[in-house]
């Protein structure tokens, strides 16, 4: 038998298996508490936040999140929209300077049908990739492989947000914000 060491997942394992309302979306709920690093939060604007995928397809898998809970991308204000571009543009700058990818894959899952986890609050998922990073693990034995925790990840990329213009670190426990 295959063993991969993944022990982020115990939490997705853990978790309230009741069907959350708005109330228990987690999108809405991290972005609340206190501690950022615990949460993943690595960087924070004025209408949206960027979040580590606790279950990455590669190191350095990130997701920016408009704040407000919507899953209609119709719904978000123009505000609201171009908060959301911009953040991803420093999210790019962020992962270029962080993990040196030769390229992203970045996209939203729209609706239920589109295979995400999270369908009722929009997120654009943001993902390094290198040239070679496809190999025989997830063609013979549908599983992946990540080189690098999630806690050494945050520690890179929170970094690289820190270095950008315009950019105010609260403490190193607390996401970087862009006013």
């Amino acid at each position: 038998m295959e063993q991969v060491f993944a022990p982020w997942r115990i939490e997705w394992i853990k978790r309230d298996k009741e069907t959350p309302d708005v109330d228990d979306c987690v999108f809405c709920e991290f972005p609340e508490r206190d501690d950022d690093r615990e949460n993943r939060i690595v960087a924070r604007s004025e209408h949206a936040f960027v979040l580590l995928n606790n279950y990455p397809y590669n190191p350095g898998h990130v997701m920016v999140i408009p704040n407000r809970h919507t899953g209609d991308y119709a719904d978000l204000s123009d505000e609201e929209l171009l908060d959301h571009a911009r953040l991803k543009q420093r999210t790019f700058d962020a992962l270029e300077s962080a993990l040196q990818p030769d390229g992203f894959n970045a996209g939203l899952n729209l609706g239920e049908g589109a295979g995400g986890s999270i369908g009722d609050h929009l997120h654009t998922h943001v993902v390094p990739r290198w040239q070679g990073d496809t190999n025989f693990m997830p063609v013979i034995s549908d599983t992946t492989v990540i080189v690098e925790a999630l806690a050494e990840t945050y520690t890179h990329v929170h970094e690289a947000f820190a270095d950008q213009e315009g950019a105010t670190v609260p403490n190193s426990d607390r996401a970087v914000v862009f006013e």
